[in-house]
């Protein structure tokens, strides 16, 4: 396991340098001028010219890309000219409530999604598990930024239940009664990511347990009087939970997508706030920092992805 690990992190180091210079070159072909924003609509050009030139932004595009590889190497993903601050700092700034939002969402979508999936493959003939597994495809095709919206319209507006914006009330809260308003603010969003994993972990548990409960060990479990919770959970779910590993982690990337669009609809300080208030400002350093860091973590979740693998499976080994 240990040897396996180290060959894939350094198999991933060619691919992280790739994914640096797609991103940087992504990035200065995108359509725009940063200094323009930066400037104001009403600089004159021979400022635009000096801020340019300050920035490094008039070097050609080869001696910039060198001049970020090697800084990148050493951790510096630059500086914003939007937030006045070295970019990694800024990011670890805005990773606790990103990883709030997503840890919360996931652990209630798996734990959930697993219990409703292998219910629902166990009473394939009750209505109740049926109506709810149409409800949840229903939550897996409508797009997340719609969802929020339509949330905030039933739940914030419309009845008042919970907060429309942002992470924790006005008030300034202390104490417990900070940590209830940040749970209290953390409903709606967690929701909205919720529903689109739920219903993906759903369906994969669900038709991955049809097809282990119809084989020949589950027959024998049953045949030896074992309990059918033992059968189902510790025979059945056991084998079934491989190719919903294999699916969560590669759709990964796809989360990462979801909170920024969540974020940017609840206004949750977190990395996608961040990332669409970058985009919207043309900040090239913290977009280049911010898709190299969400890159490099769908790498890194791909690798856990194959280990985890191992303690699902026990007859899978890595030489």
């Amino acid at each position: 396991m240990v040897r396996y690990l180290l060959r894939r992190l350094w198999q991933s180091i060619p691919l992280f340098l790739g994914v640096v210079v797609l991103n940087f070159l992504l990035i200065h072909a995108a359509p725009g001028d940063p200094i323009a924003t930066l400037a104001g609509e009403r600089s004159t050009a021979e400022f635009q010219a000096r801020l340019r030139h300050e920035l490094g932004l008039d070097q050609p595009l080869h001696v910039q890309l060198t001049r970020y590889l090697a800084h990148a190497s050493r951790g510096d993903l630059g500086y914003s000219f939007t937030f006045q601050q070295p970019v990694l700092p800024l990011i670890f700034d805005r990773l606790p409530e990103t990883l709030l939002l997503m840890g919360t969402s996931f652990v209630v979508s798996a734990l959930l999604g697993v219990w409703v999936g292998v219910s629902t493959a166990v009473h394939t003939k009750s209505a109740g598990w049926n109506a709810a597994t149409i409800v949840l495809l229903a939550g897996y095709s409508v797009p997340s930024f719609w969802l929020g919206q339509l949330f905030i319209l039933v739940f914030a507006v419309a009845v008042n239940w919970f907060p429309i914006f942002g992470m924790t009330s006005l008030a300034g809260y202390t104490g417990i009664r900070h940590w209830t308003d940040v749970a209290w603010h953390l409903v709606l969003p967690a929701a909205t990511l919720t529903a689109y994993n739920l219903a993906l972990i759903t369906r994969l548990t669900r038709v991955s347990m049809l097809e282990v409960l119809d084989q020949d060990y589950i027959l024998a479990a049953k045949g030896k009087g074992l309990p059918s919770q033992t059968v189902i959970y510790r025979h059945g779910l056991r084998n079934a939970l491989l190719p919903v590993v294999t699916v969560f982690g590669l759709h990964v990337g796809t989360m990462i997508a979801g909170f920024v669009l969540v974020e940017t609809v609840f206004g949750w300080p977190g990395l996608g706030r961040l990332t669409y208030e970058a985009i919207t400002a043309r900040d090239y350093p913290v977009i280049s920092g911010m898709f190299v860091f969400i890159s490099e973590v769908v790498i890194l979740t791909n690798i856990v992805t194959d280990l985890v693998y191992a303690f699902v499976d026990p007859r899978i080994r890595y030489g």
